[in-house]
This record gives C-alpha cells, sequence and structure tokens, in this order.
C-alpha cells in the first residue's frame, strides 16, 4: 500500500502542469476573431524565439515546434512578433532570456511600425505589461519585450488615427494585458481595419492597453481552435510562445 502511494506522489510531480489558458472565438462588430488568455502568472512561461544556439533564425511557427518538440517540449501556443525590418531583424526593442538584442527605437519613418504611438509588449517577474513605447521606464528586470506599433489601445483610448469606416483592411494580430493582468492574444479570422480591431480588445477583452503585432502575414498556432501557425507559408524574425515538458521525438 505504502509503495503504490509513493508511487501516486511521484506520477503527480513528474506531471505535467494545468495550464488554464482559455482559446475561444469572439464575433465582434461583423467579424470573428480567435482569443488565447493567458491566467495570471501563465506570462512567466512565455518565451520569446529568434534565433535558435547555432545562430541561424527559426524564422517560421513550424520550425520552432520542430526545434521545441526535439527537446522533448511541447508546443502549446504561438503567435508571430511584431513588426521586423527588411533585413529580418527587429526594428525596435528586443530582449529575449534577458538579453537586449536590440534598442528602443525612437526614430519616425513610414509604415505601421511608425504609426504613433507605437509600444512594448514585455514580461518581468512581477507580470507583462503593455505600455506607450515613450513610457517605457521598467522598474524590475525584463526578461522578454518586444516593441512594436501601432499602439492599438492606450490607457483605455484607441489610436487617434484609427477610422471607424477606413477600407484598410488585413488580417490582424495583437496582444494586451486586461485589467486582472492576464494576457490576450487575438487574430482576426478575415481581414478587418484597424478601429474595429482595437475595439475588440477595449470592449470585449477588456484590455486598457494593446499592440499591433502585425498584419496580412500574421498567425496563430493553437490547436484548439483549428490554427497550425501558417504552415510555414510566411517567414517572421520573432516568435512568442508558450511551451510545456512534452515527449522527447524518436
Amino acid at each position: 500500500m505504502l509503495r503504490i502511494l509513493l508511487l501516486a506522489v511521484l506520477l503527480t510531480l513528474c506531471a505535467s502542469p494545468t495550464w488554464a489558458v482559455s482559446m475561444f472565438n469572439v464575433d465582434h462588430k461583423g467579424n470573428s476573431y480567435d482569443v488565447v488568455r493567458l491566467e495570471k502568472g501563465e506570462e512567466q512561461q512565455l518565451g520569446f524565439y529568434w534565433k535558435r544556439p547555432d545562430g541561424s533564425a527559426y524564422g517560421t511557427i513550424q520550425a520552432l515546434r520542430e526545434a521545441v518538440v526535439k527537446e522533448g517540449m511541447e508546443l502549446k501556443i504561438a503567435t508571430n512578433g511584431g513588426i521586423y525590418s527588411k533585413s529580418f531583424t527587429p526594428l525596435g526593442l528586443y530582449i529575449e532570456n534577458g538579453k537586449r538584442y536590440y534598442r528602443l527605437n525612437r526614430g519616425k519613418g513610414g509604415g505601421n511600425f511608425f504609426l504613433l504611438p507605437n509600444g512594448v509588449f514585455y514580461i518581468t517577474d512581477e507580470g507583462a505589461a503593455v505600455v506607450d513605447a515613450a513610457g517605457y521606464n521598467p522598474r524590475q528586470k525584463v526578461r522578454y519585450a518586444i516593441q512594436s506599433g501601432p499602439m492599438l489601445v492606450r490607457n483605455g483610448r484607441l489610436h487617434l488615427r484609427f477610422i471607424e469606416s477606413s477600407a484598410s483592411l488585413y488580417v490582424r494580430n495583437g496582444v494586451g494585458v486586461d485589467r486582472e493582468g492576464r494576457v490576450v492574444f487575438a487574430i482576426s479570422d478575415l481581414p478587418v481595419n484597424f478601429h474595429d480591431f482595437a475595439t475588440l480588445f477595449r470592449d470585449r477583452l477588456d484590455a486598457p492597453n494593446a499592440l499591433y503585432l502585425d498584419g496580412s502575414i500574421s498567425a496563430m498556432y493553437a490547436p484548439e481552435l483549428n490554427r497550425y501557425g501558417g504552415w510555414g507559408i510566411h517567414t517572421y524574425t520573432s516568435i512568442i510562445a508558450l511551451t510545456a515538458d512534452g515527449e522527447p521525438a524518436r
């Protein structure tokens, strides 16, 4: 009997953690969106991925998944990171595993990244946050950070340049932190404009601060939502992912 109890305890200790990640679909303003919401504390399991240990870029979500599986891990969710340069390097601040690879970009230019204000999604031991890049001044050591733009929602207000009737329609994805401190990722099923996408975060996901990650090439890996990361069609500089213990590849 004692052996059975000890075995049960060992199995419990060795078991994979139970995730409370919520994955669901939301209809908003006539459009459909897939949403992944982490519970408070689960942001600590997120990782940002740019390059392998040998210096080569992962490039695609499928390549990252293959690498994760080889290491005996399981890819739970993943999405493309922020907007990048033509040379496939981060366009602004990028921190991975506590190491800063690129500084905060306070410059001006064309394209969505420079549709100011842009912002930063970052993670410390205290939690996650999305802030205006101009106000980025974390008090704790940053484990992960990525700069992108524009800010979709800042302190509960939409970006001033967003027009409700805009005909600029793209598949879009972004990240926000809701009022309970939970990280929320969302991607549109079909092309939408900035205004409608931003109101999804503000009005339906209760995220007073949210950041645009990218459009057109956006992808998400969330098998429960029948999303498999774009099947390697598009190449990214950075990938944001949640992994867990799994079975090593044979």
